[in-house]
């Protein structure tokens, strides 16, 4: 999963590096903005849908039921203090997707009864992307621990790169979310691959 990066403001840019995860890979776009007017959120959501689209690639929208509904986006992602997952889904229907984001083990079991399609557990790693509001990292540790608690697919994120995405994935994480690992990267294509290569390779060690 591709969270795009905020702090990329200038829309061809954006833009840019969001085509170039597309063609590297992504299997997922998450839209984040924490900062644009709701105009502006709509206005880029529908220009990422489009790419989205192209690409045939689902698209989350973090936080916002409201921009979701209004482009009929593929699902949304919120955290602790956004809409309670229920009030969403009512919202949203049966098919579209819900992402939670989790810190603790508390979250994670409640998680287990919640109508969310997947965990995101945050922060795996210490993460500059993110500051607000933010637990302390879980690390592998932590991962190790809330998989034996959850029952639903978990989606890691904070902190990850080339060189520890495979630790993840090895100690049961289901799937990667990145940030600055494509956005920031020189070539945010070839990052993407380089990500998506990594998840191969594990899942084919698992499966041997």
């Amino acid at each position: 999963m591709f969270v795009t990066d905020d702090r990329v403001t200038e829309d061809r840019q954006f833009l840019s590096i969001l085509e170039a995860s597309l063609k590297g890979g992504a299997t997922v776009i998450q839209l984040r903005e924490k900062k644009l007017s709701t105009r502006l959120f709509y206005q880029r959501a529908l220009a990422t849908k489009q790419l989205c689209t192209k690409y045939n690639i689902p698209l989350i929208i973090n936080d916002r039921v409201d921009i979701a509904l209004a482009i009929d986006a593929d699902g949304v992602h919120i955290g602790q203090k956004d809409l309670p997952v229920g009030v969403s889904r009512e919202l949203l229907g049966e098919n579209k997707i819900i992402g939670w984001s989790v810190s603790n083990e508390k979250q994670a079991v409640d998680a287990n009864r919640l109508s969310v399609d997947y965990i995101g557990l945050s922060p795996i790693f210490e993460t500059a992307t993110k500051k607000e509001d933010l637990d302390p990292a879980l690390g592998i540790k932590g991962l190790l621990n809330l998989k034996q608690t959850s029952t639903k697919p978990i989606i890691c994120i904070g902190g990850i790169n080339e060189e520890n995405a495979a630790s993840v994935m090895q100690n049961g994480s289901d799937g990667i979310a990145v940030v600055s690992a494509i956005s920031k990267a020189e070539n945010p294509e070839l990052a993407t691959t380089k990500l998506k290569q990594i998840i191969w390779k594990t899942g084919m060690n698992k499966s041997e």
